[in-house]
């Protein structure tokens, strides 16, 4: 075959190919013989079917075959013998107008975005330090506290004990009102806002602002009429903003009995005792704090790397990576939670720093993955085992159906492999950096983490 380089631009390459038609007619041939050994048809022996019926029937189909094949053959070749690793699936544009035609040369166009060539860095000149806190006890409590929260029970107060409080016999706080309510915006009822039988903690959260303050006092069989404006964040986007009034029946006034913290509501927990719960929540505010500090840890080490490497990344995988992260924020804008730094910035400005973001991160994906080649870091068949059932989990009941889902696209096979490869290939080289541990509270490691999420970029 004749290769002819016409394009070698920056990570660009193209290439013209000409498969001689000597060649593909001896290919055409072998195989129409071929089968015309295995034929059975109809008034002819088993194997003798005469080769220009055989010609005649299938040659067009086995022509195209021939020519598909010696295409991608030819295809491999040419990366292979100059040693090109494209970015993407080469695009291949076939120039001969009938390549199936006996005798004819076929010509075809290869272009592709190589893989940059990338000289990994001296890992050991890093310098990073590790935050470390210890789950502190107060929160430890507070974390206990509100699990006996959590297992409430409520039980209504009588109309005796009501009226003897020295402020009334309206609800005080951290009682619990059982109501019916009817919102209204402009006088008119609004979907979703009715409701029976609905538990409302005085001083408590979870209902749109000024919603439960405004029933403080409130008596048992008392009708009230409350105003609110829900707030600007708000879940429904058609309610946010807006003033509303609510129709509220108080139909019960509950005081909350909530279990001490013992092993009595340890094993009403599933744990032996009040010491092995104290301990489950100690490991899991540990966990937090360790997950938190890694997090930290590893943006860290992405900053460094990004700042010692500098490779041409391919456009159309920066262009790729964009277009995610442009779908993402126009629906950020159409439901009106665009990033507060982001409101007010005209579209021109969006898309250079978020094309800048796509860049650092297609540079970081192909310098990672390189760390990975070059160092043979692997995720087991164990490890993406583990990973598929952690994620399938998180859909109960269909634990089975996601697995299989797993195992029969690849796709969604590899965005389970693909994080757990990263974190492998980072510590692998956190292994090699100067890392230095700094003890700190849990309050400051989760200011640390915040105030670096606020400045690092996506």
């Amino acid at each position: 075959m004749q290769v002819t380089e016409t394009l070698s631009e920056g990570l660009k390459r193209g290439f013209t190919v000409v498969l001689p038609a000597a060649n593909l007619d001896a290919k055409r041939n072998d195989r129409l013989a071929s089968l015309g050994k295995e034929l059975r048809l109809p008034g002819f022996r088993p194997g003798k079917v005469p080769p220009a019926i055989v010609k005649q029937r299938y040659g067009k189909a086995v022509s195209a075959e021939v020519v598909e094949e010696s295409v991608n053959d030819a295809t491999r070749t040419v990366l292979s013998e100059r040693g090109l690793r494209p970015a993407r699936q080469p695009t291949l544009t076939v120039k001969t107008e009938d390549p199936t035609q006996p005798g004819t040369d076929v010509e075809f166009t290869l272009e592709m975005e190589v893989l940059p060539s990338i000289a990994l860095p001296d890992f050991s000149t890093i310098a990073l330090t590790r935050l470390k806190a210890e789950a502190p006890a107060e929160k430890v409590d507070e974390s206990l506290q509100n699990i006996a929260r959590a297992n409430r029970t409520l039980e209504p107060i009588p109309a005796e004990t009501l009226s003897s409080r020295p402020e009334g016999e309206g609800a005080a706080t951290g009682d619990v009102l059982k109501v019916d309510f009817v919102g209204k915006i402009d006088g008119t009822p609004f979907e979703g806002g009715t409701a029976n039988d609905i538990d409302v903690e005085i001083g408590g959260s979870g209902f749109i602002p000024g919603f439960a303050e405004q029933l403080a006092g409130a008596r048992l069989g008392e009708q009230r009429t409350i105003n609110v404006t829900f707030p600007d964040d708000y879940g429904k986007e058609d309610l946010r903003g807006k003033a509303a009034t609510f129709d509220i029946t108080v139909k019960q006034i509950n005081r909350q009995i909530i279990p001490a913290i013992d092993d009595e509501l340890a094993k009403k927990l599933g744990v032996e005792n009040q010491e092995r719960l104290r301990e489950l929540v100690t490991s899991r505010i540990q966990q937090e704090l360790d997950s938190m500090a890694r997090t930290r840890l590893k943006k860290m080490l992405l900053d460094a790397l990004q700042g010692m490497v500098d490779f041409p990344v391919p456009e159309m995988m920066v262009n790729d990576e964009f277009g995610q992260i442009w779908q993402q924020l126009e629906r950020a804008k159409e439901s009106d939670t665009l990033d507060d730094a982001d409101k007010g910035k005209d579209d021109e400005t969006l898309k250079s720093e978020y094309r800048a973001i796509a860049e650092r991160r297609v540079r970081l994906g192909l310098l990672l993955a390189e760390i990975g080649q070059v160092n043979a870091i692997t995720v087991t068949d164990q490890e993406m085992e583990r990973a598929m059932w952690s994620r399938a989990m998180q859909f109960p009941g269909q634990e089975m159906q996601m697995l299989e889902l797993f195992r029969k696209y690849p796709m969604l096979a590899n965005n389970v492999r693909a994080p757990l490869m990263e974190d492998k290939v980072v510590d692998y080289v956190l292994e090699l950096a100067k890392i230095t541990d700094e003890v700190v509270s849990a309050d400051e490691l989760e200011k640390a983490v915040e105030t670096m999420a606020d400045n690092m970029p996506a």
